[in-house]
């Protein structure tokens, strides 16, 4: 029985000690040159003096496109051959491509020109294709400092004598990115499956060749950032990436990720967005499709044109515009011949069929580009709320789950549900069952399975009357509506009313108190005048009783 590994797990694997098993699987060692005939020989010694048995490895180097032709080296495995890549292409794709074509072991191994691996670097990582043939391998890089090379005859009797460490100064510099990922997840055991693929580095990395051809090979169409589209493809075949530590090589100076870091990532990020889902953060603008999206929703026929109309609008109108909606239908039986046009019986199916013909993101037929990370099947008459998808997915990646199944209503005909899958827990589960076993089962086994409530996550049946209609105006509402603008004119003017009857009563308040103020002076100024007359009286009477003296007594 195939084992059968959960999530990213390898942990339950007992991979043999080096140098204690015998080993059974044949291997290709792919090697994709482009100049570099120095370290090409290098990597070509190396492998001549590997512990996995000679009879079991053969080596296919493909030149691509060298300014001065490869050739092989008098230090090389006895069997290896060289092959120009083919015409119509270019880059390290196009001839790992070429390899992986010609190639004949039951395990694929890439290995770069510039690699120098150590004695059991490829039996390390063969150990593992042993025990699972779904598990993707990869190797542990140490990068070169300055100096000189060494040659062919000191990289075999370094081998040899198990002192590869002695080749080469060890540069500072490391995969830390890739390293930090593993040491944070248990050696990679406990990385979700979406955080697992992005240690996938082609430099050195072993795969079963049935898996590899089964997930597409290499998109021959990048010349940069395939190995990253490359893992997301092999997890969602279903793949279990297992980087072994023991699997050590030298990588002869620096890569151009750690060279030019800013540049390399400015030119993948356009190419990687488009293809690998998971990388959200490269896919923040609004309302963007993508050559593969983030879920693939299926709407199953046998319904009506309102109820299949109703569910695909509700998804396309959500909060996540990165879907697609395939229907699926007999829809070869819609031919362009004389009809009925009312009386078709297959007018429910032509509505649709003209509904959504011209939208981009809905498909009649399973569409040939990409494979998405989730999956959603919901039956037509049922629609989702804005968020519902979204908080869907992210509940899933939250959990690292592998099904939701979204139960909709019971009826006498059962259970009606929704369900978002996992696309890698579905693969994984299709690649180890045994006859007759459930999917289900496994996928539960294997990553989880959930069912919740349709309700709770926004699903409920469509209005009554779909699709909704702007119907013209009629006299009535003409009517009404010349009533509803008087009445809002009136309205306006009332509260302009009361806005100066407010401000008439302000300033009223205000000449009341400029009025109280002005008599408070008056009645002072009355005052003063009383006081000042009887001043003035007082000041006459004493001129006068003076005058009468002077007349009464002179000379007093």
């Amino acid at each position: 029985m195939i084992p059968r590994i959960p999530h990213n797990d390898f942990g339950v694997l007992s991979p043999p000690a080096l140098g204690e098993w015998e080993p059974t699987l044949t291997v290709t060692v792919v090697i994709p040159a482009h100049d570099r005939q120095d370290t090409l020989n290098l990597t070509l010694a190396a492998l001549s003096a590997q512990s996995y048995p000679e009879h079991l490895l053969d080596v296919i180097v493909v030149d691509d496109g060298s300014a001065t032709p490869l050739f092989l080296p008098e230090i090389a495995p006895a069997r290896t051959k060289l092959l120009s890549s083919p015409p119509g292409g270019w880059g390290r794709a196009w001839a790992v491509q070429a390899g992986l074509d010609a190639a004949t072991g039951e395990v694929v191994f890439v290995l770069d020109a510039d690699m120098v691996p150590h004695r059991r670097h490829v039996e390390a990582q063969l150990r593992w294709h042993h025990l699972a043939p779904y598990v993707v391998a990869l190797g542990w890089i140490d990068f070169t400092g300055p100096g000189a090379l060494p040659d062919s005859e000191q990289v075999v009797a370094a081998l040899a004598e198990g002192a590869e460490e002695r080749l080469f100064p060890l540069s500072p510099h490391r995969h830390d990115w890739a390293e930090q990922i593993i040491h944070d997840h248990d050696g990679l055991r406990a990385a979700p499956s979406s955080l697992a693929t992005r240690i996938h580095v082609g430099a050195t990395v072993s795969y079963p060749a049935a898996l590899l051809r089964a997930a597409g090979g290499m998109d021959t169409s990048l010349v940069l950032a395939e190995d990253t589209e490359l893992g997301y493809r092999l997890t969602q075949a279903g793949a279990v990436f297992v980087p072994d530590p023991e699997s050590r090589a030298w990588h002869v100076g620096l890569p151009t990720a750690m060279r030019d870091h800013g540049a390399l990532k400015r030119y993948n990020d356009p190419y990687v967005a488009d293809r690998v889902p998971y990388r959200r953060y490269l896919r923040t603008d609004a309302g963007r499709q993508w050559l593969v999206p983030y879920v693939d929703v299926t709407v199953p026929e046998g319904s009506s044109y309102e109820d299949v109309r109703a569910t695909v609008d509700a998804l396309l109108a959500g909060s996540l515009p990165d879907v697609r909606v395939t229907l699926t239908g007999p829809w070869d039986l819609l031919t362009p011949g004389r009809r009925s046009p009312l009386a078709d019986p297959g007018l429910d199916l032509r509505l649709v069929h003209a509904a959504f013909e011209h939208d981009p993101r809905v498909h009649f037929s399973p569409p040939r580009t990409g494979t998405a990370p989730f999956r959603l099947s919901v039956p037509p008459g049922w629609v989702v709320a804005q968020d519902t998808v979204e908080r869907l997915v992210a509940y899933l990646e939250e959990h690292d789950s592998g099904t939701l199944c979204v139960a909709l209503e019971e009826t006498e005909a059962g259970v009606t549900t929704a369900r978002l899958d996992r696309t890698a827990a579905l693969s994984r589960a299709a690649l180890v069952a045994g006859p007759g076993e459930s999917l289900d089962d496994l996928v539960d086994a294997l990553f989880g399975l959930e069912w919740v409530d349709g309700e709770t996550w926004g699903f409920k049946r469509r209005p009554a009357v779909y699709p909704p209609r702007r119907r013209p105006p009629s006299e009535l509402s003409v009517l009404t509506a010349r009533h509803e603008q008087e009445l809002a004119r009136y309205r306006k003017r009332v509260a302009a009313l009361r806005a100066e009857l407010a401000q008439a009563r302000r300033d009223a308040g205000k000449n009341g108190r400029d009025a109280a103020r002005w008599r408070e002076k008056a009645e002072a100024w009355r005052r003063e005048a009383v006081r000042l007359a009887r001043e003035r009286n007082r000041t006459m009477l004493k001129r006068a009783v003076r005058r009468v003296r002077n007349l009464a007594f002179p000379g007093d």
